[in-house]
């Protein structure tokens, strides 16, 4: 029993170490998409069509970035301790530049030359976290990484929601002007403590690849993958970019924002370790649906609610924070199995896995917040019904519709793909 418990303990150690380093990134990384339209608007005095277009073009970066930095990180897989502290601490810069050193005036430039720095920390320690999956949980079953993922995403969705809530929360002791370079210093602190915490993560064994051919990743089954995971992405990319917007002005309630964001992250890393569960029980494809579902219901749910309804949004938050939990433990877990059965280089696949789900933030940001400005909404005066109307549906309609193509796709992935028990001996069918 001794021996059984020092090898729970050791498998348990890095998955924490993962889950931290995940807190760290994720309190950053996804937040900024959240924070920084009404930081640029309210604080620089930018207008939403140009916050927009910034995202946007900021995003065009990560088409070379990110597949570059994988390549990167599984060429000099023997330096990744150095790689994972550079990117740490790029992290813990770009967030203190964005929220803490960008002027008012001339506000514009500096705040992209700081996403820029941000988002490629960023994008550098996400690659080398998904991308050493196989080596953190010393297999690349996918009951192995089933497991990983549930306690990874865990990690994020409590970084995800550390970082959503933290200007709130923040603003009561060092008021309005000063909540954002708070909650800046806080994030680069974790960063920074994750970084000396999750050095022993590097040091583990690298699994061997080959190089990555587009005809192998097509043969795995891979871009099946990288093809669902984006388009999944995207209503969440939606309603992340439009959550203040709908919850202050179509709901009335901008004082339980902080309480609305909490709700969701929580209940999506409480119930992350579970969906892995039951995916190896019962298959990944009826666990996924079941979660498309709820998310769909859920957006139905949000597109008919009346003004000020805090109850009802608050389980709304809830359920969709508990559909979000499934898509990140089961389809990355899915992925890093698929690769290492086909031993291609996680690094450059979750590289452009990187790229695509920022790309559907950017995309998100690029269309919807334009879109909006052209429908009349404006968030710093009084709003006509019309407006309101075109926030409620690109706040509820347009992601329900984007996740019904994503349960379509789920349901024509190849049944060997979906496998979440020993490794299928057949191939799957090509994207």
């Amino acid at each position: 029993m001794t021996r059984m418990a020092a090898e729970a303990e050791r498998e348990r150690l890095p998955a924490a170490r993962a889950a931290l380093l995940a807190a760290a990134l994720a309190a950053v990384g996804v937040p900024l998409y959240i924070h920084v339209p009404r930081f640029a608007s309210d604080a620089l005095g930018l207008p939403l069509a140009q916050v927009g277009a910034l995202l946007g073009l900021i995003r065009l970066v990560d088409v070379l970035q990110d597949p570059l930095l994988g390549r990167l990180t599984d060429r000099f897989a023997a330096h990744r301790a150095g790689l994972a502290a550079l990117a740490l601490c790029g992290l813990a810069l770009g967030v203190v530049w964005v929220f803490a050193l960008t002027p008012v005036r001339g506000g514009a430039l500096s705040l992209a030359a700081g996403l820029v720095v941000t988002f490629t920390a960023y994008s550098l320690g996400t690659v080398l976290l998904y991308g050493q999956s196989a080596s953190i949980a010393g297999s690349g079953t996918p009951a192995a990484q089933l497991r990983l993922a549930g306690a990874r995403e865990m990690g994020i969705l409590a970084g995800v929601a550390l970082g959503a809530v933290g200007p709130q929360i923040l603003g009561r002791p060092f008021g309005e002007a000063g909540a954002y370079a708070a909650f800046a210093i806080a994030a680069a602190a974790l960063a920074l403590v994750a970084a000396m915490v999750c050095r022993p993560l590097w040091q583990r064994p690298v699994v061997a690849s080959a190089p990555l051919r587009l005809r192998a990743l097509r043969r795995s089954g891979a871009g099946w993958l990288l093809v669902l995971g984006f388009v999944n992405g995207l209503p969440v990319a939606v309603t992340t970019t439009l959550f203040l917007f709908f919850v202050d002005h179509r709901l009335g309630l901008p004082h339980l924002a902080g309480v609305f964001l909490l709700i969701f992250f929580a209940a999506g890393g409480l119930s992350a370790p579970f969906w892995g569960r039951l995916a190896a029980r019962f298959g990944a494809r009826p666990v996924l649906a079941l979660a498309m579902s709820l998310a769909i219901a859920s957006f139905v749910w949000t597109w008919a609610l009346p003004s000020g309804a805090a109850l009802s949004f608050g389980l709304i938050a809830a359920a969709s924070g508990v559909a979000l939990g499934a898509d990140g433990v089961i389809l990355t877990g899915l992925l890093a199995s698929t690769l290492a059965r086909a031993e291609l280089p996680a690094g450059q696949v979750f590289g452009i896995w990187s790229f695509l789900a920022k790309a559907s933030l950017a995309l998100a940001a690029a269309v919807m917040l334009p879109a909006l400005g052209l429908a009349g909404f404006d968030p710093g005066r009084a709003t006509d019904p019309g407006a309101l109307a075109a926030l409620n549906a690109a706040y509820a309609l347009v992601p329900c519709l984007l996740k019904l193509v994503a349960l379509v796709l789920l349901a024509l992935l190849p049944r060997a793909l979906l496998a979440t028990g020993a490794h299928p001996s057949t191939r799957p069918e090509t994207a």
